[in-house]
């Protein structure tokens, strides 16, 4: 239910639930990492994901 809304809106999808399925699932390598993980794979993606946003959010010549 939750994607067709997201489709019909033109949402896209945060990675928090991917997120979360990793800390609890992970392996030994991210249990390790204890709260470390927080910070350097998901704050790295979401600096990521923030900059490849900006950029193709200021590609367009003329934004509607």
């Amino acid at each position: 239910m939750v994607i067709v809304r997201m489709h019909l809106t033109k949402n896209l999808h945060s990675p928090g639930g991917a997120t979360a399925l990793i800390t609890v699932i992970g392996g030994e390598s991210v249990h390790d990492l204890g709260y470390l993980f927080v910070f350097l794979p998901v704050g790295v993606g979401a600096a990521i994901l923030l900059i490849v946003a900006l950029i193709v959010n200021n590609i367009p010549q003329n934004r509607c």
